[in-house]
């Protein structure tokens, strides 16, 4: 039988393809990771909660992943962005809880900041802001560096996936235009924090950044000593469902 929550949006030549839950609000709205899609752990966990709670959800994917679209190569940051204020524009009904895992954290904040008046708060999950900076660009050897500039184009092996991760110098330089962490972020909207101190791609660090940036006061910071970075085990997962519901029903 066909899933009749499953839709797909028309974003001039491309379809990002969503997938909606009905429900009262405020709603949440998940935003994975770097070559993550909607059918992840933590994206299906999250319906589910949010299913036995009667509250509305989305969970959609960027161009160039999962169901929808576009090649990886050809994304951005900005374009990603882009696909997941067309979810909250079009999709969206009322204010959103938006949660964020990894660089999904970053797609997040870039949508709050254009869409303000439209969130409810804001949970981040190992949060990967400026990543494409910090922890590519800024890791990697000049022998690295100038394939990137000669080519375009570098494969850096991945620990979650059988295939290395395409880099795009594009990627990295588009993404210079979207860089938070080096001032002010100007949200007052509540702002949770999880993170594992055992995470080997994103260091905790960044969510202290994040934190320290935020401009509101209502913000807190949750480290999971022993956490990796995916925060997919079953009281991790039971810790990030607390704290969306938590933050859905702090009053507007």
């Amino acid at each position: 039988m066909a899933d009749r929550n499953h839709h797909s949006l028309a974003v001039g030549t491309a379809t990002i393809a969503f997938h909606r839950t009905p429900g009262t609000g405020p709603g949440v709205m998940f935003c994975g990771g770097f070559q993550s899609d909607m059918t992840g752990t933590k994206a299906l966990a999250l319906e589910a909660w949010a299913r036995e709670q009667g509250r509305a959800f989305i969970r959609f994917d960027y161009q160039g992943h999962g169901a929808s679209s576009g090649r990886f190569e050809d994304g951005t940051i900005g374009q990603w962005a882009e696909d997941a204020r067309q979810v909250l524009d079009r999709v969206a009904e009322g204010p959103q809880v938006l949660v964020g895992s990894s660089m999904g954290a970053w797609i997040m904040l870039l949508v709050a900041l254009s869409r303000p008046e439209r969130i409810a708060g804001l949970v981040g999950i190992a949060a990967a802001p400026d990543f494409t900076e910090d922890l590519i660009w800024g890791t990697l050897n000049a022998e690295q560096r100038l394939t990137l500039l000669d080519t375009g184009l570098l494969a850096l092996p991945s620990e979650y996936a059988d295939t290395p991760h395409p880099i795009t110098h594009r990627l990295i330089d588009e993404a210079r235009r979207h860089l938070l962490l080096r001032g002010p972020i100007g949200l007052g909207c509540p702002v949770r924090l999880l993170h594992g101190m055992s995470d080997p791609d994103v260091p905790w660090v960044t969510s202290i950044r994040l934190a320290e940036r935020l401009t509101g006061s209502d913000v807190g910071l949750t480290l999971v000593k022993d956490g990796d970075h995916r925060l997919s085990r079953d009281r991790d997962i039971a810790l990030m469902l607390r704290t969306v519901g938590e933050v859905a029903a702090v009053p507007l």
